[in-house]
């Protein structure tokens, strides 16, 4: 838990603007009066002023107003995100009249203000599907620069301190792209490893291909894939330290990785896994969890040029409450990396 902790710390260090646009859900409210409380973040609410401040009321929230409402149906902005968003969307035939009722959908009123510089990452999922979420992401705030392909990492706190980063490990793709190519593959490693540095605080990602072949014990299309994803990672990415394709054990156990793959700088050192398709991750985290007792933390959604979140359904209101630490986390990190 002591990541958590860190993840918190970070967030309070350097206070970033989050979007709840289901801000009349009760966890999500319950979460935003929460973050208000601790200072974790400054909240920008998306509904209506009157029936938020009713439900705070209802709920003993003693805190919501301290953020920041802003009710969609009555926006002084909305005609100017509205030609914002038809200009956009132009090329894809867009109307002025079609832009000015999508501006009046929360989802997408949270991604117009992040894209005008009003906040710094958005938070859904409680209400919405994926696809409602990353909708309005990849259509406003689009992919970041040389990123086409957007996935989502899960944290894993493991018992297994000689693993990982003290048992801290990051696994992708969990979460969105269901079969990557090579290229996307590619992508996917460098992401991960960005949301182990912002989020995890791991700062030297040491990244591994995974598959069920190491260094050439085993042949078959799908090994292809993987290595050819790492040589495209290594070409693209200098400085990202990767290897594959490797095995789970020979990626994370020193002993094996002696045996299997000797000379490699990755292999028994690994702290990010990379899966070679969306079953393996989602399949793979959630036996670790269940199976194992780690602690699964996510998915983080990476590669948009601003951090957008999508939350379970059933997601708790502490669930949300960390959500909002991690997106601030990864905001902090894509400032950082513009201004170098």
């Amino acid at each position: 838990m002591d990541l958590l902790k860190k993840i918190l710390a970070r967030a309070k260090a350097d206070k970033q603007r989050i979007v709840l646009p289901e801000a009349t859900e009760e966890r999500t409210l319950k979460a935003a009066d929460k973050v208000l409380a601790d200072e974790l973040a400054d909240i920008i609410l998306i509904g209506n002023p009157y029936e938020i401040g009713q439900l705070a009321v209802k709920w003993d929230l003693n805190n919501i107003d301290k953020a920041t409402i802003i009710d969609p149906l009555n926006n002084p902005k909305s005609e100017e995100y509205a030609e914002l968003l038809a200009e956009l969307r132009k090329k894809k035939g867009m109307t002025i009249e079609q832009a000015r009722e999508l501006v009046k959908n929360p989802l997408y009123l949270g991604c117009m203000i992040i894209k005008t510089g009003g906040a710094d990452g958005q938070i859904s999922g409680a209400l919405s599907t994926t696809g409602d979420t990353l909708r309005p992401a990849l259509q406003i705030i689009k992919c970041e620069p040389g990123i086409t392909c957007v996935s989502g990492a899960m944290l894993l706190l493991t018992g297994a301190r000689q693993y990982g980063k003290d048992g801290v490990v990051v696994i992708g793709d969990v979460a969105v792209t269901p079969v990557p190519d090579a290229d996307q593959l590619a992508q996917i490693a460098y992401t991960t490893a960005q949301t182990a540095k912002a989020v995890a605080g791991i700062a030297e990602p040491k990244v591994a291909m995974l598959s069920f072949s190491t260094h050439g014990s085993a042949k078959h299309e799908v090994i292809d894939k993987v290595v050819e994803a790492t040589r495209i990672a290594k070409e693209r990415y200098p400085d990202l330290q990767i290897d594959g394709e490797l095995q789970a054990d020979a990626a994370l156990v020193p002993e094996v990785a002696e045996k299997k793959a000797k000379g490699s700088e990755i292999a028994g050192k690994a702290n990010v896994l990379i899966v070679p398709n969306l079953e393996v991750g989602n399949i793979g985290y959630k036996l670790v969890q269940r199976l194992g007792g780690a602690i699964a933390i996510g998915p983080i959604l990476q590669g948009i040029a601003r951090p957008v979140n999508d939350l379970s359904r059933g997601c708790s209101i502490d669930d949300i409450y960390y959500m909002v630490a991690i997106t601030a986390c990864q905001a902090q990190d894509l400032k950082e990396s513009a201004a170098k």
